[in-house]
């Protein structure tokens, strides 16, 4: 169940360019997030944007009563929220939409992050270090992050301690290795995990749509358990509007509402 209250803001750090990261106060947000999930922002005191703006949940503390968001500064919500500062509120209804679902029998995870997809993906590799598996163990756990270049490269030490193994790529070959992401998992699945791994193996991706396409081929050709977070314009948040719809093989599905976590086998890429 989702809520709308006004949430005093803790933090607000740069953490990059026109990248930032909101440490936020809420009692009930950080004890009922999932990873996967959402909050919608309302960025202005007027309506001046009208619709608020999805954020993905970053990470969340039910101790300490906070919860964290990225986001990047692309627009003029963003820009508004950029002059945010500390001891305001924020007006935010969250937790929305319908997260990962952690798969109990599988040994291995790889989380595959473009971008600003690490933003769900770090909340997620926090909880799957605390998660007993079927061996009574938490899984094994790969981080592929993915960037244009080094300096838009996000919260990479933070997932070298939470990850067994971390591979990073980026456009340029300014930091790790020269490349797609996509190419990381190829590899990765090809020629370091044995026909068993694979079998006892999930990737969880988010990022960009046309990366979330290929990963999911990739995840087909090597018949691996894959979940994506698709991202999508929305205007509700909350499955009224109809304007977030995605196409899958049960006919449209509302991102925001049914989303923003989908197997990927569900997911029609061609229109």
């Amino acid at each position: 169940m989702s809520i709308q209250e006004k949430c005093r803001v803790l933090k607000h750090q740069e953490i990059g360019p026109q990248r930032f990261k909101l440490t936020i106060s809420s009692a009930y947000i950080s004890s009922h997030a999932q990873p996967g999930q959402f909050v919608n922002v309302k960025c202005s005191d007027d309506y001046d944007p009208l619709l608020r703006r999805p954020l993905s949940i970053h990470s969340a503390s039910s101790f300490h009563g906070r919860f964290e968001l990225l986001y990047e500064v692309v627009g003029k919500g963003t820009e508004l929220l950029r002059k945010t500062s500390v001891g305001n509120e924020l007006d935010i209804l969250g937790p929305l939409g319908k997260g990962f679902t952690v798969e109990q029998n599988k040994k291995i995870v790889v989380l595959v992050a473009g971008g600003m997809g690490v933003a769900p993906l770090l909340f997620l590799a926090n909880n799957l270090g605390k998660t007993e598996q079927g061996t009574g163990k938490p899984p094994a756990i790969y981080v592929l992050l993915g960037a244009k270049k080094s300096d838009l490269l996000l919260c990479d030490r933070d997932f070298k301690e939470l990850a067994d193994q971390a591979l990073i790529s980026t456009d340029d070959g300014s930091y790790g290795k020269k490349g797609v992401i996509s190419d990381l998992l190829f590899d990765l699945l090809d020629n370091e995990f044995s026909p068993e791994d694979l079998d006892n193996t999930t990737i969880y991706a988010c990022g960009p749509r046309p990366m979330l396409q290929i990963i999911a081929d990739i995840s087909f050709q090597k018949k691996v358990s894959c979940q994506i977070s698709m991202e999508a314009y929305m205007a509700c948040g909350i499955g009224t509007c109809l304007g977030c719809v995605v196409k899958t093989k049960d006919g449209y599905k509302k991102v925001c509402d049914e989303g923003p976590v989908f197997k990927a086998e569900e997911i029609i890429w061609q229109s």
